[in-house]
């Protein structure tokens, strides 16, 4: 009996920055639209369920949307009601997931304009590649 076998690959096109502050997820979008004049807004909280079988856990949700069809930017926290989004990243408090094409150079402003807010200890790049729960940023 011939056996084939399908290779599944998750598609990880978008690019991700972890931030960590200490302040609350409205007050730290608030800095960021105000340092960086970008407009985010709340949308639904982004619902995962880290264990199967339990109760799906909710993560706080902002978007941002250059252009129709151009970039999205998705401001996520990553600590939640019952865990982390990413638990093997438990440091970090927030993702900046950018969706669809982003230049390079602009990315490189983005992060150090992120640097550059003081309520922000740090903001770094994060290969989406490396990261076990990957799947849990697909949404």
């Amino acid at each position: 009996m011939n056996r084939k076998y399908l290779k599944f690959e998750i598609d990880l096109d978008f690019l991700l920055i972890a931030i960590t502050s200490p302040l609350k997820d409205y007050r730290l979008c608030y800095l960021v639209n105000k340092f960086l004049n970008l407009n985010f807004v709340k949308i639904g909280d982004l619902s995962v369920e880290i264990h199967p079988g339990t109760e799906p856990v909710l993560f706080s949700r902002y978007q941002y949307n250059t252009e129709p069809g151009d970039t999205d930017f998705y401001f996520i926290a990553n600590k939640g009601t019952e865990g982390h989004l990413l638990p093997e990243m438990p440091r970090a408090d927030y993702f900046l997931l950018i969706k669809n094409y982003m230049d390079e150079k602009d990315f490189d402003g983005l992060l150090s304009g992120l640097n550059q807010i003081p309520e922000i200890v740090a903001a770094v790049k994060i290969d989406p590649k490396k990261v076990k729960s990957r799947e849990n940023l697909l949404f």
